[in-house]
């Protein structure tokens, strides 16, 4: 598990396509806080598994691809980054700070809750 600043974001996901590689966006927040708050990656696969559910949604997330875990700010996503690299998926990111970083540092018209 790595831990991913929102400002790489887009320089790990360029990468990662240009390799041939398919990265995960995987929100572990709550449905209203996506509805209240979101990010798109363009060229990631988006994936919305509240923290709660993931243990029981696992087939979703494909082990060969990178999987970046975001939050509101960064503790539930660290924790399932910590869980998926237990359960062996090899290249786990964690967005430290979450959708509030993304809000604060990339994009001021996601909303801030």
């Amino acid at each position: 598990m790595q831990p991913l600043a929102v400002t790489q974001l887009h320089a790990l996901v360029q990468a990662c396509l240009a390799e041939g590689r398919v990265p995960q966006l995987l929100d572990v927040r709550e449905p209203w806080e996506v509805a209240t708050a979101s990010l798109t990656l363009p060229g990631a696969r988006r994936l919305a598994i509240p923290m709660h559910q993931i243990p029981g949604r696992l087939a979703e997330i494909d082990p060969q691809q990178p999987v970046l875990s975001l939050c509101h700010h960064g503790v539930r996503s660290l924790q399932v980054a910590l869980f998926l690299d237990r359960q062996g998926f090899p290249e786990t990111y964690n967005i430290t700070g979450g959708i509030d970083a993304w809000s604060r540092q990339i994009d001021p018209t996601v909303p801030l809750y």
